[in-house]
């Protein structure tokens, strides 16, 4: 297709954001479409970026439209659904949110989209699994958020530790976007050398706790996250359009455990172009499988038709 075009479903805190951070930037994107189920909604947002495009860094349109756009579209970004409430898991807002999901990728396909899904919505790594299913789309193209907001978290923090810019540490978060997520340390390093070696224990340990937890702390102090994601969600945007063959840990299908989950992957045009195959420690593989047992779990706790 490569018209570079992009829809954003849902333009709430997340979509809304995620749509200003593409227009801060030197972005891929030509055009961005916004679509919600409140249409008035969608009008302000876009009449309000608009105001932007005379000083921002690129030109990029933008317009409120419907599924029905997405015909032509590259990607489309799903961040409508039910938001995470104080003291709510990611888990908990499953039943809410698959049912919405199916509606909305249903629709979308009915227009003759044949791009990209790039889902965001919680719990992202299921309703990533049940876009596959319910677009029918092959499983490359179908891609979630994963843990590349949890890597920037990880990587940030070190980089506090260490003294060095976070761009200088390589990371990644892996498993579900939630509460079963992990570090990998067995790989982590600053320009070669190792973070095991760096820190102690209990200070990786510390660290993990903190990555793990900090939505729940920033949920409960400002209500939502989504200056970190929407600014993720763009990266991987970039790296799409860009065909940059970037490596992300995106959520994406795992033929072998047949869920999806955050994994080191490269990105680019095409979608995922493949899984990385990694030798993790005994112990994480241990964790990982926790992870995906909990994603099977919540899965198969999901009744509906697909």
């Amino acid at each position: 297709m490569d018209n570079n075009k992009v829809m954003i479903v849902g333009t709430g805190n997340v979509g809304a954001s995620i749509a200003f951070a593409l227009m801060n930037q030197r972005t891929a994107v030509n055009e961005i479409i916004l679509t919600d189920i409140i249409a008035k909604d969608t009008e302000g947002e876009a009449m309000d970026l608009r105001d932007a495009l005379a000083v921002a860094p690129s030109y990029v349109k933008v317009r409120n439209g419907t599924y029905k756009d997405a015909r032509d579209c590259d990607v489309v970004v799903i961040t409508a659904g039910a938001a995470q409430k104080p003291g709510e898991t990611r888990m908990e807002l499953l039943k809410k949110n698959v049912n919405i999901l199916k509606g909305m990728v249903e629709q979308i396909m009915e227009s003759g989209f044949n791009g990209i899904f790039l889902v965001v919505t919680n719990p992202m790594d299921v309703l990533t699994y049940y876009t596959m299913k319910f677009s029918k789309l092959p499983a490359e193209r179908v891609i979630g958020s994963g843990t590349v907001l949890d890597s920037a978290r990880l990587r940030q923090r070190i980089a506090g530790y260490v003294n060095v810019n976070a761009k200088s540490v390589h990371a990644y978060q892996i498993g579900e976007h939630g509460d079963t997520e992990l570090s990998v340390w067995s790989l982590a390093e600053v320009g070669g050398q190792k973070v095991t070696e760096m820190l102690p224990k209990a200070t990786l340990d510390g660290i993990s706790d903190f990555v793990k937890n900090e939505a729940y702390e920033i949920i409960e102090k400002k209500g939502a996250t989504y200056y970190g994601i929407a600014t993720c969600v763009a990266q991987i945007l970039n790296c799409i359009l860009n065909d940059e063959m970037r490596v992300l840990a995106v959520s994406s299908f795992d033929s072998f455990s047949g869920t999806c989950f955050g994994w080191p992957s490269v990105v680019g045009r095409a979608g995922i172009i493949r899984r990385l195959d990694l030798k993790i420690s005994e112990k994480e593989g241990m964790e990982l499988q926790k992870s995906i047992n909990a994603l099977k779990k919540a899965i198969n706790s999901v009744k509906i038709k697909v």
